[in-house]
């Protein structure tokens, strides 16, 4: 399967193990399927069918001009999991949001959630991407260390990563739709009625969120591991080992 027609875009989507479904989505501009299928996704597998995709834009999925609100995303997910019937959901930053999001709006199709590392508000995420202010030949440079050293792995992995972030930044309405995307209700988030983990990493500028979040969110666990933004890589078996307890 790996690519598939989903609400009018073509999505690279891999599956990993057998068991009960689980659906995992990356962040925007710096992320890809990549960033579970390389962490968290094969331990997972070995209890549940693990489905990883690149979101629009992303990756070797379409690169779509437009489709970057959460709204847009979540309709993608929709499309990618229907067959599955109700899944487990995991998600990193704005992939968290997106999890988010398809939980408020279809709620009969997920049985647990995993929010890692959610900005909220969403248009805070543009302060965790510093790069933006750089021009395209300074990039890399401004990329956080883990992902600058994964991109050093190869000139043409780097060339790749660059040209995504010039289509994403310069072509499409992603970071218009990132800055325009609306605050989630507090009502909303109380309506939740499916356990929820929330894990925020100790030094990241989003661990505020995780802790509105536990207040609002009836029966939400908040797990704090050390590490910034990207704790799927600076913590990689911690945030391992708090999915597995929360998806069983």
């Amino acid at each position: 399967m790996p690519m598939i027609s989903a609400n009018g875009i073509t999505m690279h989507v891999q599956e990993l193990g057998e068991g009960p479904p689980v659906v995992m989505i990356h962040g925007l501009l710096i992320g890809s399927l990549a960033s579970w299928y390389f962490t968290a996704a094969p331990p997972l597998s070995k209890h549940h069918r693990v489905r990883v995709y690149d979101l629009r834009g992303h990756g070797r999925s379409e690169r779509a001009k437009t489709g970057y609100d959460t709204r847009s995303l979540a309709r993608d997910l929709a499309a990618v999991v229907a067959d599955l019937g109700p899944v487990d959901v995991v998600g990193h930053s704005w992939g968290a949001l997106v999890a988010l999001r398809f939980a408020l709006e279809q709620p009969a199709s997920v049985r647990r959630l995993a929010i890692v590392e959610a900005p909220l508000p969403p248009s805070s995420a543009v302060e965790m991407t510093s790069f933006l202010d750089s021009t395209p030949d300074r990039w890399l440079e401004a990329l956080p260390p883990q992902l600058r050293e994964a991109a050093a792995g190869g000139r043409r992995q780097a060339s790749r990563l660059v040209d995504s972030l010039r289509f994403l930044i310069l072509e499409t309405s992603l970071l218009a739709d990132l800055r325009n995307e609306p605050d989630l209700d507090d009502a909303e988030l109380e309506a939740l009625r499916v356990p929820v983990l929330l894990v925020y990493g100790d030094r990241s500028s989003c661990l505020p969120a995780g802790q509105r979040l536990v207040t609002k969110i009836e029966g939400a666990r908040l797990a704090v591991l050390p590490g910034g933004h990207y704790i799927h890589l600076d913590a990689r078996g911690e945030l391992t080992r708090e999915l597995e307890a929360h998806l069983g």
